[in-house]
């Protein structure tokens, strides 16, 4: 095992992720490692991390950890960090084509601030008891609100997040509120199992509840806790949507080498 790794720490929207490159030299880290370097009292602190290695057919595979150290399903805001990060390193310029946990994704990289990532088809959608449920590559309850409601993220979501409904597995919850001029979106993300400050599924989930019950057109635009971002889409009679893009930045923060003890 590697005494010591170097990593790079990038964010979202305010979604944080630690990226390590093993293009160039194959890294392997456990579970418990995992852990250790997302932790924000004794390591560096993320809500994931993503190893970025070869593909064969593709121009990089995405490999995400949650910070419960644990393989994590998509994740929107981290796809468009490793699409950064990717450019970083000089293995793509603008447009690029990577397999991601829920498979093949394309990504326009046109500068820090604006990187637009090809989100999965999303086929169907279900009504719940508490608000509409959808896959958008992670499994996302999204509950309207207004800005007038109380609402508890992290209780209410990580009741939500464990109930018996959504086991084994669980889901991810978001709260959208509606009756601003820009929608705003709070999300409990499972594997982080805390409220972050933004997420990318999360939103898109939101953007087509938001054109389901609100009769929305594309594009969306989301605020969330640590930014904007854009969603766009292309509606179907059947309800569902295709076409749908990310978008939104995607920030170098800092590098350093973290000490494997």
């Amino acid at each position: 095992m590697q005494k010591s790794i170097t990593f790079h720490k990038y964010h979202g929207t305010g979604n944080d992720f630690i990226l390590i490159d093993s293009f160039h030299k194959d890294i392997k880290l456990s579970p418990e490692i995992i852990q250790q370097i997302c932790n924000r009292r004794f390591g560096v602190g993320a809500d994931g991390l993503i190893i970025l290695r070869k593909a064969d057919t593709f121009d990089f595979c995405m490999d995400f950890y949650n910070s419960d150290g644990k393989p994590g399903t998509m994740c929107g805001n981290g796809g468009r960090c490793i699409v950064a990060f990717a450019h970083y390193l000089g293995i793509i310029s603008e447009k690029t084509t990577f397999l991601a946990p829920d498979g093949v994704h394309e990504a326009f990289y046109y500068n820090h601030e604006k990187i637009s990532l090809k989100m999965s088809d999303v086929a169907s959608f279900e009504q719940h008891k508490k608000g509409l449920f959808f896959d958008t590559g992670s499994p996302h309850l999204v509950i309207l609100k207004t800005s007038k409601d109380t609402f508890n993220v992290y209780s209410e979501g990580k009741e939500i997040r464990y109930s018996s409904a959504y086991m084994p597995n669980g889901t991810n919850v978001n709260f959208l509120t509606t009756d601003k001029k820009i929608p705003e979106i709070f999300t409990y993300e499972r594997g982080v199992e805390n409220e972050t400050f933004s997420c990318g599924t999360g939103a898109v989930a939101a953007s087509l509840a938001l054109n389901i019950t609100n009769n929305i057109a594309s594009p969306v635009t989301l605020k969330s806790k640590g930014g904007l971002l854009k969603i766009s889409f292309t509606t179907h009679a059947n309800n569902s949507f295709s076409d749908i893009w990310l978008e939104g930045p995607a920030i170098n923060v800092f590098s350093g080498t973290y000490i494997i003890g």
